[in-house]
């Protein structure tokens, strides 16, 4: 810290405001939201007070400094905004008036967003094991740095063009980010614009020897969510199928006496599942290797290809992302106010149909562009969490007078 900084407590510098008020029933009124992890304030709804159930509440104004006292140690606090014409809070959250001449509230609210006032806030607060408050007398004892309003001035200005070009930074690459996840479906449909003079056939004939090899789940009472267990044998919903692959962080399972049941909608190696309801339609996945003998609910629809024709993975990638393909699924269901899907609506669906050397030639191509977009996004990520650590040492430096 710059040596001649004044060190002053919080309580010399903010006022404690208790502005209580009785709702009136004809008044429109803002209520005020504290978000968790420095996030600030916003202005959760209005309404007029007749809406209100509370009616004695406290009434704060732009430029104060509001703190949740039961989540300050979770860095809920910070300046109420300038859109802030009459806002709402209860006795759970507590508003202090910041002198100006002395403190600028840009400079106290940057200064709360320091791993020290963070950490500072968390030692102040105390209580049960699940419900600590802060203590007020500790938080207006904390003293902070004050340097002249000039200064303080210089250090707001510094910071705001250093968080404006961190910003401008994190767009640039959340741009990058969309742009590369489109990669794969404009190489997708360059690919099948030039498969057009393959002959087109329908998914309902591409099981073993022309079969249907389209099933649907079980329905109604043959798998009712009370028969779910802890463990046992997994049973796949659309929330798992993802393009990407299975995701696996939440699997229902059956007891094996309630698989045995369920044959009939066993999966293995190299199934392709389709979600067939809601927003999930049209979401597909080819299944892998240790997946057989699981079970899928009455969301899915179970595709099990003839390989000596049609290779999963082909039809895999035509399902995700070739909207000459994709355009059949949704042609068929526009304007529903639910949309969903059924086997007959499935099989009439139509890809073309290059001999299995072409296909795997597809496959592996958009394999490879697809991990090498997995590669980017791994960068980009990590990019991300470098930026984001950028203003938290900004902020230490400045409040240090290294700034």
């Amino acid at each position: 810290m710059a040596n001649d900084w004044l060190e002053v407590p919080l309580g010399k510098l903010l006022t404690r405001i208790k502005n209580e008020v009785l709702i009136q029933d004809f008044e429109r009124y803002q209520r005020l939201t504290i978000h968790g992890n420095n996030k600030g304030i916003s202005i959760r709804d209005e309404f007029e007070g007749h809406q209100i159930g509370t009616k004695n509440q406290f009434v704060v104004h732009k430029g104060q400094f509001l703190l949740s006292k039961i989540d300050a140690m979770n860095g809920a606090f910070g300046i109420v905004p300038e859109n802030v014409e009459k806002g709402i809070i209860t006795s759970n959250f507590w508003a202090y008036d910041v002198d100006e001449e002395k403190l600028l509230s840009k400079y106290f609210n940057y200064l709360t967003h320091t791993r020290t006032f963070q950490q500072f806030c968390i030692q102040s607060s105390s209580g049960t094991t699940h419900r600590k408050y802060l203590q007020e007398d500790l938080f207006l004892g904390k003293e902070i740095p004050l340097p002249p309003l000039s200064e303080q001035h210089r250090i707001v200005e510094h910071i705001e063009t250093l968080a404006a070009r961190i910003a401008q930074a994190q767009s640039l690459r959340e741009k990058a980010i969309n742009e590369s996840s489109l990669l794969i479906f404009s190489k997708t449909n360059e690919l099948f614009e030039n498969l057009q003079h393959f002959p087109k056939v329908s998914l309902g004939e591409l099981g073993v020897d022309k079969s249907n090899p389209i099933q649907t789940g079980p329905f109604g009472s043959q798998l009712l969510t009370n028969e779910f267990v802890d463990s046992g044998v997994p049973v796949l919903n659309v929330g798992n199928v993802q393009p990407e692959g299975l995701k696996l962080t939440r699997v229902d399972h059956v007891t094996p006496e309630k698989a045995e049941t369920l044959a009939r909608y066993s999966l293995q190696e190299n199934d392709l599942l389709f979600a067939r309801t809601g927003a999930t339609l049209g979401k597909v996945c080819v299944l892998p290797k240790g997946c057989d003998g699981w079970l899928m609910t009455g969301h899915l629809f179970r595709v099990r290809f003839d390989t000596t024709r049609c290779n999963p993975r082909y039809a895999f990638v035509a399902l995700r992302g070739a909207d000459s393909v994709r355009s059949q699924i949704f042609g068929q269901v526009r304007g529903a106010t639910r949309p969903g899907f059924n086997t007959t609506l499935l099989s009439h669906v139509e890809i073309p149909l290059p001999p299995l050397d072409e296909q795997r030639r597809i496959v592996a191509y958009l394999d490879s562009v697809q991990a090498r977009l997995a590669s980017l996004r791994e960068l980009q990520s990590a990019t991300g969490e470098e930026l984001s650590a950028l203003l938290p040492s900004i902020l230490d430096k400045a409040f240090k007078g290294k700034l």
